[in-house]
């Protein structure tokens, strides 16, 4: 069992993190930290203990430090562990400076529990792909190891009947409204019908991206706004 550390600061996401942990076999989370040193003490704690995380799932917009600072400290520990990023930062020179820090996967957020176990599973193939010995490695064992962490298949991450491009221009609209939107408004800001809408803001719902909240002063039936988790 992979031994994994869960690094993010809003509670219910880390709690859902944790579950997802649950369900993929072969991993088992062993700790929730919600700051970035938090997180460093608890991995050095765990060497210290004899039983280092071997996995961090680490959130890069930490309260205190920020998540490449972390990876940088948690690179020093003798073993170190290996890093997933799950973050909703998608510039590319965050991205290129995860990769520079030893990120070895990038999760965005919002994302459904597919893509999460995708992530987890390619992981487990590069660690399975490699040696268990401390050997030279042949150029063969490290393309099949770095070959494993590759994703040829785009639908997998997201479930059936979800459009990638169509999740994030309703992910993008959310974004753009601090004030959240109802299934009909997110369908109008898109361009699609409201049942439309109501399943990806579900499926965002369902991924914690998004908090639902109903509103009763509006007359005739409550209506649910769907928030973006800042």
């Amino acid at each position: 069992m992979i031994r994994v550390l869960i690094v993010e600061d809003d509670a219910r996401i880390a709690q859902a993190h944790d579950s997802y942990v649950r369900r993929v076999p072969g991993f088992t989370p062993v700790g929730i930290a919600h700051t970035g040193r938090d997180a460093i003490r608890a991995a050095t704690q765990a060497v210290a203990e004899g039983e280092p995380i071997e996995l961090v799932l680490l959130d890069i917009g930490l309260p205190d430090i920020g998540g490449l600072e972390v990876s940088a400290a948690l690179a020093r520990l003798s073993p170190r562990p290996d890093i997933i990023a799950i973050t909703s930062a998608r510039d590319l020179a965050m991205v290129r400076a995860a990769v520079a820090h030893g990120v070895a996967l990038y999760l965005l957020k919002p994302f459904p529990f597919a893509a999460f176990r995708d992530k987890l599973e390619r992981y487990l193939e590069f660690r399975a792909a490699l040696p268990a010995e401390e050997s030279a490695l042949t150029q063969h064992d490290i393309d099949r190891a770095f070959g494993a962490l590759r994703t040829p298949d785009p639908k997998a991450s997201v479930p059936k009947g979800i459009s990638p491009p169509t999740l994030e221009e309703i992910s993008r609209a959310l974004r753009a409204a601090p004030q959240g939107l109802s299934a009909t408004d997110a369908g109008r800001a898109v361009g699609v019908s409201r049942v439309t809408a109501w399943r990806y803001l579900e499926q965002l719902a369902t991924a914690g991206a998004v908090e639902r909240q109903t509103d009763y002063g509006r007359a005739g039936r409550p209506q649910v706004r769907y928030v973006w988790r800042r």
